[in-house]
């Protein structure tokens, strides 16, 4: 292409939704997560809060990044105002990330841009995003890039490496039944069992109020640290910043509102008999590849109980194949578990990048 790219960086905390970015979503077909709205809950109630690069040709968006602007993992739980940013010379980093649906890229470009311009347009955000944020941004992590855009990234001085890849159930399957017929007799019967099991409640929303919306923040909050101390334990984590110097931050209820509030959002509770909360999952309903999202369960010794993701899998695999979707993804965790429920997996790759080489 001939037209000159451009990059604008907005803090989504800041005025309103930039000019043809709600086209360019739409027609790119993003996740929901790349939602303006849900783009400024996660900003304001974020340790390290995103801001959206655009990539611009002759005014149009041709391309985004999502980046973390990092601050250190002793910062306080919130985003700072806008109004009082970091000082400049504060040592902190970007990421190139979408913390919370790791197993997508947060770097996408249009058809428009070949593979030079691409490259080009990576250089340019990175000039852009070091002029932004001074002398104190040491670097920048592109995380879960895919194999097409590590060209574009990678080069010179850059530390590419292979990360856990993103566990994907390719849709080659007529009913939920035949699905089924693929997994051990074990996970067959606990797929059947929880079908048969009038003592668990499920309730599915989409594009309606959820009740109880603090409760799944606890309950999702507390699922995710007890997996982080299990994959500490298991010499899987760092004791300082988590799962590869994690970044993320707690998920909080008024981010669960915005995100589940989506249309595409498929929102599914467990209770037992008394109504006491035993799980949650979120889905979003994707025309190409729809991703099991949250999940979260009560452990089986606080009443809990076992196996209860199988079910959840199974209702997101029906979905799959009942709206006739190319494929389900399911993030990067837990991957032998996804493994037995028939999973592949597809590659994805980091690229860090020191301060010298930015833009370069």
């Amino acid at each position: 292409m001939n037209d000159v790219l451009a990059v604008e960086i907005v803090d989504p905390r800041e005025g309103v939704e930039p000019e043809g970015w709600s086209f360019f979503r739409h027609r790119a077909k993003l996740p929901p997560v790349w939602d303006y709205e849900v783009l400024r809950a996660e900003a304001w109630l974020s340790r390290n809060p995103p801001v959206l690069a655009l990539i611009r040709a002759g005014g149009a968006v041709v391309g985004a990044l999502s980046v973390l602007v990092c601050r250190g993992w002793r910062e306080q739980a919130f985003a700072p105002r806008p109004s009082a940013r970091t000082r400049r010379l504060r040592p902190r980093w970007a990421e190139v990330y979408l913390p919370l649906l790791s197993g997508y890229p947060a770097c996408v470009f249009s058809g428009r841009l070949d593979a030079d311009a691409r490259r080009g347009a990576i250089r340019l955000f990175e000039r852009e995003l070091r002029r932004r944020l001074g002398p104190g941004l040491l670097g920048v992590v592109y995380r879960a890039m895919t194999p097409e855009l590590v060209p574009a990234i990678d080069g010179r001085g850059r530390l590419t490496r292979e990360i856990d890849p993103v566990a994907v159930l390719e849709n080659r399957f007529d009913s939920a039944q035949d699905w089924a017929a693929t997994l051990d007799p074990v996970l067959r019967k606990t797929v059947r069992a929880f079908a048969e099991d009038s003592g668990v409640h499920t309730e599915t929303f989409q594009g309606k109020e959820i009740p109880q919306l603090p409760a799944l923040a606890t309950l999702l909050n507390a699922h995710r640290a007890r997996q982080d101390d299990r994959a500490w334990r298991d010499g899987q984590r760092s004791r300082i910043g988590g799962l590869h110097l994690d970044t993320r931050s707690p998920v909080a209820s008024a981010y669960l509102q915005a995100f589940t509030a989506r249309p595409e959002v498929v929102t599914r509770t467990y209770r037992d008999e008394r109504g006491r909360l035993l799980g949650f999952n979120t889905m979003f309903d994707h025309p190409t590849s729809p991703a099991v999202h949250h999940w979260a369960a009560r452990p089986n010794a606080d009443g809990g109980r076992k196996d209860l993701h199988v079910d959840c899998y199974a209702r997101c695999v029906r979905l799959m194949i009942e709206h006739d979707r190319p494929e389900l993804t399911a993030g990067r965790a837990l991957l032998p578990v996804k493994r037995a429920l028939g999973f592949g997996t597809r590659p994805l790759f980091s690229v860090a990048v020191p301060r010298p080489v930015l833009g370069r």
